[in-house]
């Protein structure tokens, strides 16, 4: 049996912050089921990982679980689990069932989940709207899709099933945008101990390592501190490998001489953290190394110093180009004038990926970059940044051979990536527990 949260009262209060959307909607039922389990080969599983969406408003990490929410006259929320069993239990560990997952989790009701196909098709009468991820995946519209057709059937003397049907994945979208101070706490945590690991990888690092070899002391310091497991696959790149953006660690050997690029973070409690770090294998970057490292530094410093309430999501994005492009044409890997690189694009040979995304229960959270709404076909303006809410600053430069480019730059490939909560004065870099600047690594490995 997982442990329940400390405290239940944020999953509470966001169920009833999502009811109160749908009664100013006029009301209905909500429907989501958490992630199934998947078979990673023959009868072997992969390690489970419940739906952000359903632990956002529950808590609940057993598979198999649906939640039910009704908005209206009196509020409900019910939960559909496993029920206990015996046998099950001594080899899967033990379950709460429906009597204990409802007095811990703070539910009104819960239920086994064998009774979902007979109660579910009742509490869709009379409810004007159905909220439920539509189109999401074939188990759940199969299962709605029944319930709906069995309501229909079941209507009598004029209870009618849901008219209307609306997609509560954008809606819970714009909730997890701000974050609330247990989320904020969880990220806190879950940025302290991936910094604490990339620290540790700059430590470690010696010539003739294998990149795998350095990923096992990320995996390490991430577990040895209690993180349940990795946000994301991680990436550690020696070398030329740098220059593929989503590299995962391998075989190759950390050669003297050359960068290692980190991208690694863990979760803890559900909850991402992302850090990149860009070190040189022998403790001391080259004079064309440090060039280009120091590039991106004061690109992600501009980008932050863009991030701030009221900013627009692309100001930090802007900011670090500018940075960036201004650099490629000081070291004579661009020729031309900064208007012009940036207008033409000329700088994305060098730098092909945005500046960050959303953090969150997800590595790349959700949430629209975009302002909500608008005129139809038009181009919404970006997103105004909000106090709360939780994104990456990670700018970088990636360099691969070609005729015109000089040589002293060939196969550097370097990324710097912190994690930016908005406060009400700008922002703060939660993972700078571990340096970013070059003479701070520098030092680090000499210990």
């Amino acid at each position: 049996m997982s442990l329940p949260p400390t405290d239940i009262a944020p999953f509470a209060a966001r169920r009833q912050r999502l009811m109160a959307r749908m009664r100013a909607d006029g009301g209905g039922i909500a429907i989501l089921a958490t992630a199934p389990e998947a078979i990673r080969n023959r009868d072997a599983e992969y390690p489970y990982r419940h739906d952000s969406d359903f632990f956002y408003l529950t808590g609940f990490t057993e598979p198999g679980a649906w939640l039910v929410l009704i908005a209206g006259a009196t509020d409900r929320a019910l939960l559909f689990c496993r029920p206990r069993h015996i046998e099950h239990e001594i080899w899967e560990g033990r379950r709460f069932g429906p009597e204990a997952a409802a007095e811990h989790f703070g539910f009104d009701d819960a239920h086994a989940l064998d009774a979902l196909d007979e109660l579910v098709p009742k509490l869709l009468l009379d409810q004007p709207t159905l909220y439920a991820p539509l189109a999401g995946d074939k188990r759940t519209d199969g299962r709605l899709h029944r319930w709906l057709a069995a309501a229909r059937e079941a209507s009598r003397g004029g209870h009618q099933p849901p008219m209307r049907q609306q997609d509560i994945r954008p809606i819970l979208a714009e909730m997890r945008l701000v974050k609330d101070a247990s989320e904020i706490a969880a990220m806190r945590r879950a940025a302290k101990i991936s910094a604490g690991a990339h620290a540790r990888a700059m430590r470690a690092a010696r010539a003739g390592m294998r990149e795998y070899e350095l990923e096992a002391e990320l995996l390490y310091e991430f577990r040895r501190h209690g993180a349940q497991a990795v946000a994301y696959n991680s990436i550690v790149a020696a070398g030329a490998n740098a220059c593929v953006l989503h590299y995962p660690a391998g075989e190759a050997v950390l050669r003297d001489g050359d960068l290692v690029l980190i991208d690694a973070g863990c979760e803890v409690d559900s909850y991402a953290s992302d850090i990149t770090r860009t070190f040189p294998v022998n403790g001391r970057y080259s004079g064309p190394q440090r060039a280009l490292y120091d590039l991106t530094v004061a690109a992600q410093e501009a980008a932050a110093q863009a991030t701030a309430p009221g900013r627009g999501w692309n100001d930090g994005h802007d900011a670090a180009v500018r940075v960036l492009a201004q650099g490629m044409l000081d070291l004579k890997l661009l020729k031309g004038s900064l208007d012009g690189v940036i207008e033409s694009g000329d700088y994305s040979r060098f730098y092909m990926h945005r500046t960050g995304h959303w953090l969150g229960l997800d590595v790349h959270d959700v949430g629209d970059y975009r302002q909500p709404g608008g005129a139809a076909g038009a181009e919404r303006p970006w997103r105004k940044l909000e106090a709360g809410m939780m994104l990456t600053i990670e700018p970088g430069i990636y360099v691969r051979p070609a005729d015109d480019v000089p040589e002293a730059y060939w196969n550097i490939g370097i990324r710097t990536e912190d994690d930016a909560l908005v406060t009400d004065e700008g922002c703060e870099l939660i993972t700078r527990g571990v340096p970013v600047q070059a003479g701070e690594i520098e030092a680090l490995m000499r210990e």
